[in-house]
């Protein structure tokens, strides 16, 4: 018992470690958690989808994708342009402030656009194959038997941060209230974007 909690412990804390920095994914939940919209279907998708990678890098599917250098290359190029096109709608956002600005939900059909969106930024996001599927599936590897249980602490840890991130950005409302705090969020969701794409694109 104590071993499985040992490994479930280092797969939650590796988890968390690399699904903490700022990324696509992150600020996108950011950005729907203090807009209070779609927060539920948001948080769930990305939590389930790394739970499937954590899955498919842990039972090994890590090495069957490294004989496929092309695939990740594809990805790549179709996730860069990705952000770097969702980076330029969030700078428009701050030169334009009177669209997209509202705390509240747009209207109907974003929920279905908040969901392709999502979608788009965790499966088409290589970073995410190298975190999910190669990194942690190797270090997973290495706990042997144990190694599901070090992919389940994972795939907790993936499932906390997700929550908090999306369901505590409600907190921020109050201070970002004002266009001008929304501008700053839009400010970081745009050259987050900007950055990924183009290192995305230019690395593929």
């Amino acid at each position: 018992m104590n071993h499985a909690l040992t490994a479930a412990a280092a797969g939650f804390g590796t988890g968390l470690s690399l699904i903490v920095a700022i990324g696509a994914q992150n600020a996108f939940v950011l950005r729907q958690g203090v807009r209070r919209h779609a927060v539920l279907t948001v948080v769930g998708i990305c939590a389930l989808s790394d739970a499937v990678l954590i899955a498919l890098g842990v039972g090994g599917v890590g090495a069957v994708v490294v004989a496929w250098p092309g695939a990740l290359r594809a990805v790549g190029i179709v996730g860069g342009l990705f952000l770097l096109c969702y980076g330029v709608l969030a700078a428009r956002r701050v030169l334009r402030p009177g669209t997209g600005l509202r705390a509240e939900g747009e209207a109907t059909g974003s929920r279905r656009r908040a969901v392709l969106t999502c979608l788009a930024m965790t499966w088409l996001n290589p970073h995410v194959y190298l975190d999910t599927v190669f990194l942690l599936g190797s270090l997973a590897a290495d706990r042997g038997p144990l190694r599901w249980t070090f992919g389940l602490g994972a795939a907790l840890a993936s499932l906390c941060w997700f929550t908090a991130l999306g369901f505590g950005a409600r907190l921020l409302g109050r201070y970002l209230a004002r266009p001008g705090a929304w501008r700053v969020l839009d400010g970081l969701v745009a050259a987050t974007m900007l950055v990924l794409g183009a290192s995305l694109v230019a690395g593929a």
